[in-house]
């Protein structure tokens, strides 16, 4: 059936899905049904919704499509890592992880088809950026790991974070309508406290999220707290310095109260010296804070290269005589290429939720 010219139901809210089908004369408690269907079942069929007429189902087929993603490609790690190439509705692909603990199973999803913002060390950054994922794009990722996490696991998904392909706050509406649905007893009714998004740090973004008002954890890409490094390692902050990122964390705890994640990466070179672990000490004082020492697997035989024990001990002593928290973490599912800077920060993953 050719489905190219019909809408996706699932860009309906539940009152247009009432007024639809108070059109066709039918009742309206039907779109409810319907959109438990649709979001708490996260079914990908018309014909599976048994409590649905024949007649009611055919309907429905003629007016609308399901475009549910597909995973295309599941590869598992040694240490039972799970990487799904997912195939999107117009054959577009994105990367998302499944990263298993002890206590807790982890949902890395991706916010858009490649990335824009050029992150000189990251992976994904060498893909241009093609489109913004859907909410429902975004949303079938999140139920596709909770069912690998039932499958293979028998354990229920318990975390979600927004550190896969993308910068989500470049896709803010789409990112928070997902997590809007994500955390909706209507949706996966999962607490909003169980999700970090992780952003290169977008100033006036980070200011808006802290207007709205959200629930969610927050991850900042840090990498240096020195404006002509980080401009080196990440152009964004050509025109978001540290001063103006500084400004919108600032705003952001006034507002939220919730304490801010660093995520940092010490490359040999770059950053390795007590200059920028200073520096960071510094920065992580202006609000309550913690950081992640992240390490780092090289994306090619370039320039950047994994810091020295030594420097990483460094960077820990400083933070640590300022009464900051640091983590080092190690990295997770390099065999499948799912660690960070790999596909996207995947092992940050670990950092944040293990602190």
């Amino acid at each position: 059936m050719d489905t190219s010219n019909k809408k996706d139901i699932r860009k309906l809210t539940l009152e247009q899905l009432e007024e639809f089908f108070l059109t066709q004369g039918d009742k309206k408690f039907r779109a409810k049904q319907v959109y438990e269907w649709l979001w708490q079942k996260s079914l990908k069929n018309f014909d599976e919704m048994t409590n649905i007429s024949k007649g009611t189902r055919e309907m429905l087929k003629e007016n609308f499509t399901i475009n549910h993603v597909k995973v295309d490609l599941m590869q598992h790690s040694s240490d039972g890592t799970i990487k799904n190439a997912v195939k999107l509705f117009d054959d577009k692909i994105v990367e998302s992880v499944l990263i298993p603990t002890n206590k807790r199973i982890t949902a890395c999803i991706s916010s858009q088809v490649g990335c824009s913002l050029d992150c000189n060390f990251c992976a994904t950054a060498r893909l241009k950026r093609m489109r913004n994922l859907n909410p429902d794009e975004i949303y079938d990722q999140v139920v596709a790991i909770k069912d690998e996490a039932e499958t293979y696991f028998h354990r229920p998904l318990t975390n979600i974070v927004f550190m896969g392909m993308g910068e989500p706050l470049l896709n803010y509406s789409n990112v928070i309508s997902a997590i809007d649905k994500i955390t909706s007893p209507e949706g996966l009714n999962m607490a909003p406290r169980r999700i970090t998004l992780s952003t290169v740090g977008i100033p006036k973004i980070i200011k808006k999220m802290a207007d709205d008002g959200v629930k969610f954890n927050l991850a900042v890409s840090l990498h240096s707290a020195i404006n002509e490094t980080r401009s080196r390692l990440m152009p964004i902050n050509d025109v978001n310095p540290i001063e103006d990122l500084a400004e919108s964390l600032i705003y952001w705890y006034q507002k939220t109260k919730r304490k801010v994640t660093y995520e940092y990466v010490i490359w040999e070179g770059i950053n390795d010296d007590e200059k920028h672990a200073k520096a960071l000490a510094k920065f992580c004082k202006l609000i309550p804070s913690k950081v992640n020492i992240i390490q780092y697997n090289p994306i090619d035989e370039g320039e950047f290269r994994q810091a020295t024990q030594e420097a990483v001990d460094m960077y820990v002593r400083i933070l640590e005589s300022q009464n900051i928290v640091a983590k080092v973490r190690r990295s997770r599912g390099q065999d499948i290429d799912a660690a960070c800077g790999q596909l996207a920060n995947k092992n940050e993953v670990d950092a944040i939720l293990n602190p």
